[in-house]
């Protein structure tokens, strides 16, 4: 049994001329006596309750859900030193400027890489083998793509400082990494132990960077962990909850609680900070889902009734607009299957109605843009 105010996180291990970490296991039963951690826990448990009931209410809710997805992709690429916006992740390759493809890529892939490991869900439990598949289709034609994609590394990494010698921190030794990893993946699955949800991936999330398992990507991949182990157990129906917008805007915070419960064994303050996370994400997906019904109804119970025979393909629309918020009147003609000047008709309509706004000031190759849902998804 491990109390936290009582735990030790581990120990640095002399190697040929330097000192990595060897972490604590945590498969094991998990107490405590700090009644903030209670607390906290169980108005995260109610908000991130009333967040799902969304995912079973809101009709079409996968259309959203891709949005917020692209959210998370932006922001938890951002905290790596990305700078590909929301908007940019909607667009095809072609239409990415040469100096931003290699950050629009990263986006891409995380997307794909999240979609891929949802729907893996239903046949495979969180394992190492899944989070070894979502890390190779990051890395996939990125920086990083030689650094042994799929794979977790068979070299010492270390985090901060130039070279191994001035390092902020250095993780354990290759060697370790399988049991390391087994055990981590043992205490998410233990059903002989009484430890909440929230609290298991709260600890899961702090040893997986500290074992940084991969040569690069684990921030990403241990931020994608999250989501998916909250869908995996149940406790989210959808993928609806990202951490990675407050981790960003907390982000040396976030940095000082991982490493200060490495070294000063300090736990419970991690887990605290992690559990309010969850709460103000909750909450700000739930304004976000709110803000969403009151648009959706504004333009269907007001706004699309006013085009009379076009109804039906207006519905069309808004459904495509739902999930890819910027497009081109070719992406329309296409998704509809529709002929050129019925797309550029439909595209105008909505435009008269300031549901589409143009925004490149071209003749040819336009792009439309849905602003006012875009907007509900970027930093407020």
């Amino acid at each position: 049994m491990i109390k936290i105010e009582e735990y030790r996180s581990g120990i640095n291990i002399q190697q040929a001329d330097y000192k990595s970490f060897s972490p604590s296991r945590i498969n094991d039963q998990w107490t405590w006596e700090d009644g903030k951690i209670n607390t906290l826990l169980s108005e995260a448990n109610r908000k991130l309750g009333e967040l799902d009931a969304y995912s079973t209410h809101v009709p079409d809710i996968d259309l959203f859900i891709e949005m917020h997805v692209a959210k998370e992709a932006t922001k938890s690429s951002k905290i790596e030193g990305t700078r590909t916006e929301i908007e940019e992740a909607f667009k095809e390759d072609k239409d990415i400027a040469p100096g931003r493809k290699d950050d629009w890529q990263e986006v891409s892939n995380y997307i794909e890489a999240m979609n891929i490991s949802i729907r893996k869900l239903e046949n495979l439990p969180i394992s190492t083998r899944l989070l070894k598949d979502a890390h190779k289709i990051l890395m996939r034609g990125v920086r990083g793509e030689q650094r042994r994609p799929g794979e977790f590394r068979a070299s010492q990494n270390w985090i901060g400082g130039a070279t191994i010698k001035d390092a902020t921190y250095i993780p354990p030794v290759h060697t370790e990494l399988d049991e390391l990893m087994s055990d981590m993946e043992k205490f998410l699955h233990n059903e002989k132990i009484e430890v909440p949800v929230l609290i298991r991936i709260a600890i899961a999330h702090y040893q997986f960077e500290t074992i940084h398992p991969f040569l690069d990507g684990n921030g990403r991949i241990g931020r994608l962990l999250i989501t998916l182990y909250l869908v995996s157990t149940g406790l989210l129906s959808k993928p609806s909850l990202y951490l990675s917008d407050y981790i960003e805007k907390n982000r040396r915070i976030y940095y000082d609680n991982l490493q200060n419960v490495k070294d000063k064994n300090d736990m419970a303050h991690w887990i605290k900070f992690f559990l309010v996370g969850i709460i103000e994400t909750s909450e700000k997906g739930i304004a976000t889902f709110k803000a969403i019904l009151d648009l959706r109804k504004n333009i269907e119970e007001v706004l699309l009734p006013t085009l009379g025979k076009k109804l039906s393909t207006a519905k069309q629309l808004m459904k495509y607009l739902y999930r890819k918020p910027i497009v081109t009147v070719q992406d329309v003609q296409e998704e509809l299957e529709v002929s050129l000047p019925t797309a550029n008709s439909i595209i105008s309509d909505f435009e008269k109605l300031e549901i589409l706004t143009e925004t490149t000031g071209w003749k040819r190759n336009r792009e439309f843009e849905f602003t006012e849902y875009l907007e509900l998804f970027k930093d407020k």
